[in-house]
């Protein structure tokens, strides 16, 4: 039996369902799942095009490592990457240093893929392949509709929660 994640805009309200790839990704499936709920500010992508993402400390006692990896995520792809703060140090990310940048130890960035043309390269990085862990099954549409309001509106005080699936 699949496996089931619920992926929240909690101030939107809304949500989608998303079955874990536990057979494709069967370590980072495991990080994500044992840790779950998980919940942190929303981001949108600024290099990626159609994805919104959360960034959290290294939550799992190990980090999965590269599996069922892309770089070219298509819509209502789930996926994981694994930083160091360093590597979103660059002030042009954006981020602020409560968001982990700056700090010792991995940061964990959570992303959901929303719409079709993604391409995982960063100009300081290069490619940038991600896991890919989860595929939404149910509400894409209306998730799609709240990412590109939080695009052209802000993401400021709007979370990204992941949950396990009642």
């Amino acid at each position: 039996m699949s496996r089931l994640i619920t992926v929240s805009l909690d101030k939107r309200g809304v949500s989608c369902t998303a079955r874990m790839l536990d057979d494709a990704a069967p370590r980072t499936c495991a990080a994500v799942w044992d840790a779950l709920p998980l919940s942190a500010p929303v981001f949108h992508g600024k290099y990626a095009r159609n994805e919104i993402y959360t960034l959290l400390p290294e939550f799992a006692p190990a980090d999965p490592g590269r599996e069922n990896t892309t770089v070219t995520p298509i819509p209502g792809d789930l996926c994981w990457f694994s930083f160091d703060s360093d590597q979103l140090g660059n002030p042009a990310y954006g981020y602020e240093n409560s968001t982990g940048t700056g700090t010792t130890g991995a940061i964990v960035d959570l992303a959901l893929f929303y719409g079709r043309n993604n391409l995982l390269i960063n100009g300081d990085q290069g490619w940038v392949p991600g896991n890919v862990f989860g595929a939404v099954i149910e509400g894409l549409d209306e998730m799609a509709e709240a990412c590109q309001d939080l695009w052209m509106g802000g993401v400021r005080g709007e979370t990204l929660s992941f949950q396990r699936a009642t």
